[in-house]
């Protein structure tokens, strides 16, 4: 997998112009410009909705992970293991579970 490129709000403002003014067809010129078409057209979309602030980044939502334990539990788990060396990861979940 590519290295993603990041691209400044006014490289995306001047993409969407470029795109809406070439006499290619849409595809052709992010081809030619090597821009993805879902990038394109999330930029382009975000540029309708919004204008150039639309173009903006855009924080990073905080990622939740649904089976992550909760720290308390961590911690007896690997205090469990600590003190159970020889057990497997296996025989430490029954006995944790138990």
């Amino acid at each position: 997998m590519g290295q993603v490129m990041r691209r400044s709000p006014a490289e995306k403002r001047e993409i969407i112009h470029l795109v809406q003014h070439s006499a290619l067809p849409a595809g052709r010129t992010l081809a030619e410009l090597d821009v993805p078409r879902s990038s394109f057209y999330r930029w382009y979309r975000q540029y309708q909705q919004d204008g150039q602030k639309g173009l903006e980044p855009q924080p990073s939502r905080r990622r939740q992970f649904r089976n992550r334990l909760p720290e308390p539990v961590c911690d007896q788990i690997v205090q469990l293991a600590l003190a159970e060396p020889e057990k497997s990861a296996r025989q430490l979940a029954w006995q944790f579970t138990d």
